[in-house]
């Protein structure tokens, strides 16, 4: 009978310090002197009222002489303060403001000794009674005091727990830090041991507990403010390390949580420095690696390559070969984010260039432009821009790419492609107009005119721009010109969208076209007949420059035709 005594003792213990503690919180609410040391107190009274009513819930509360201790100090502390809460509101503040500050600092040191004398019971508590319960959460709108004292109890079980209890306290932990931010607050700047607490179980013996708390650092990683928290504590080698060595789960969740640490690209020296680009090229190269560690290394190697000693280094260590080999892949996914890749390592730098072209790259983006095949047009999107990227600037690449049907594949995308994927054709349309005469007669031949003048009229400025850039390359050449001539509306287009009135495309690349339409008299003739030609006079009249230009030349060709009328007669 008697331990059954000793526990109802020690629960009415527990109660009347509570009561104590919630008695003490109100009186002192509407206190209005030294108001910041009150709060204060309050806090701590919150944090310790919190804690034992935490306790006085538990189903194995024992007998415990340093609690009892304890319990009776926090007693003698309250009614202490209670005292002070009294001297403070008499207007006669008995004994002067002078002691009364320092006897509140005094309240407040006490206070924080027995937080700190019932964080030490309750943590021997815990590790007396393994299968105790894990504190219940907090109920939404709870105190910070409530939460913070949830985050001290998750750790405290993360530190002397055995297997199982660190398994759940991880699991609870990463369920609250997924969904409230406050909490991953409380646990990377409030605790002083939270993320290196963390970092030490990436090391743990037992995976379970590793993939629980990558699954922690990977959310607190998703904040940038946190991220040179976890760097500081020495999470980035443990990482890399469970890439090399980990379960399945632990590689991704590991890749993850470096691909959100590398979005800063201070931390890129850290990885590189711990052989984290070799470890992951290796992975990419893998054909046994899931689909998401490949995806996020993707990510992570692409975040790497914005040091461009890091990406000296990845093509040195073989990084081009690997992701032209993925760029073949029969999952699409890889193959986006491997072009996607190698584009940001070869932007600006023509050796890098050369070598991802050497290694026939370029078989792979021709192979996603084919129309009867199955790609979506965001990859369709990605290999024409790896093309203007990789391309252009090589006159055997441009050679062997014509050579593939490349011309008629970028036709079939601006008569039938989306919006999205139209564009991107365009551009590259117009920088082939930019290349060779050959080029340009190949693309008259095979029927670009048409579609150009078409996008004239499209909805985007830019396409607009980019058509009318495009028609004024091809119309340079004599066997394209006599063919736009040919289709009738093509010159009365042109002279339509010289309304001073319009806006709708820059008239610089409409008026160097009719200057090359200029150079056969079929073109001058369809140019003086269209009703529109009022338009090229305005544009003159106005001082444009390029029209005052064609307008001169114009008329000079007419003067010319008439004196030749009349030498005839």
């Amino acid at each position: 009978m008697k331990p059954e005594m000793n526990k109802k003792e020690e629960e009415i213990s527990l109660c009347g310090a509570s009561e104590l503690i919630v008695s003490l919180i109100s009186s002192s609410d509407s206190i209005q002197l030294f108001p910041i040391k009150w709060q204060l107190i309050r806090n701590k009274l919150e944090q310790l009222r919190s804690g034992l009513t935490t306790m006085g819930e538990g189903n194995h509360v024992n007998t415990n002489s340093e609690l009892n201790k304890l319990l009776e100090a926090i007693a003698s502390t309250a009614i202490g303060a209670q005292v002070l809460a009294h001297r403070c509101s008499d207007e006669s503040y008995n004994g002067g403001k002078l002691l009364l500050r320092s006897d509140l600092d005094v309240i407040t040191a006490k206070l924080e000794l027995h937080i700190k004398q019932f964080n030490n019971i309750y943590a021997s508590w815990i590790l007396r009674h393994p299968r105790a319960i894990i504190v219940s959460r907090p109920d939404a709108g709870s105190s910070r005091e409530d939460m913070r004292f949830y985050v001290k109890d998750l750790s405290s079980r993360l530190k002397i727990g055995d297997l199982e209890m660190r398994t759940r306290a991880l699991a609870a932990l990463s369920e609250i830090l997924q969904e409230d931010e406050k909490y991953v607050r409380i646990l990377v700047v409030e605790m002083v041991d939270g993320v290196s607490l963390l970092a030490s179980l990436l090391e743990a013996g037992d995976e379970s507990i590793k993939e629980e708390a990558l699954q922690a650092v990977s959310v607190i990683a998703g904040f940038e403010s946190y991220r040179g928290a976890l760097v500081i504590a020495g999470v980035i080698v443990p990482l890399i390390q469970i890439l090399e060595q980990g379960s399945a789960l632990a590689k991704e969740r590991a890749a993850r949580a470096l691909k959100k640490l590398t979005q800063n690209s201070d931390n890129a020296w850290s990885v590189s420095a711990q052989g984290g680009a070799t470890t992951l090229l290796k992975i990419c190269g893998d054909d046994a690696s899931s689909g998401g560690l490949i995806c996020s290394a993707c990510g992570i190697l692409k975040s790497l390559s914005s040091v461009d000693e890091i990406k000296r280094f990845m093509v040195e260590e073989g990084a081009v070969s690997v992701f032209v080999k993925l760029s073949r892949s029969k999952e699409e996914v890889f193959q986006i984010l491997a072009i996607e890749f190698l584009t940001t390592i070869a932007c600006e730098d023509d050796s890098i260039k050369e070598k991802v072209v050497r290694e026939g790259v370029v078989e792979s983006l021709v192979n996603v432009l084919n129309p009867n095949s199955h790609y979506s047009s965001k990859a369709r999107e990605v290999a024409l821009r790896a093309i203007d990227a990789f391309c252009f600037s090589s006159p055997s690449c441009m050679n062997s790419l014509t050579a593939t049907g490349f011309l008629d594949r970028i036709l079939f995308f601006l008569r039938n492609g989306e919006i999205s994927i139209q564009e991107s054709a365009l551009k590259v349309a117009s920088r082939l107009c930019g290349l060779s005469e050959e080029t340009k007669k190949a693309m008259g031949d095979a029927g670009f005119m048409t579609e150009l003048v078409k996008l004239l009229d499209a909805g985007s400025f830019e396409v607009r721009e980019l058509a009318a850039e495009a028609i004024c390359g091809m119309v340079s050449v004599q066997r394209n010109r006599r063919r736009f001539i040919q289709q009738d509306q093509n010159v009365n287009r042109i002279l339509l969208l010289l309304n001073p009135e319009e806006k709708s495309v820059t008239k610089k690349f409409l008026l160097s076209a009719l200057m090359c339409l200029m150079e056969s008299s079929s073109g001058r003739k369809k140019i003086m007949a269209s009703e529109y030609v009022k338009h090229l006079d305005k544009l003159a009249e106005a001082d444009v420059a390029d029209a005052k230009k064609v307008v001169k030349k114009l008329h000079g060709n007419r003067f010319r035709s008439l004196l030749t009328g009349i030498w005839s007669l």
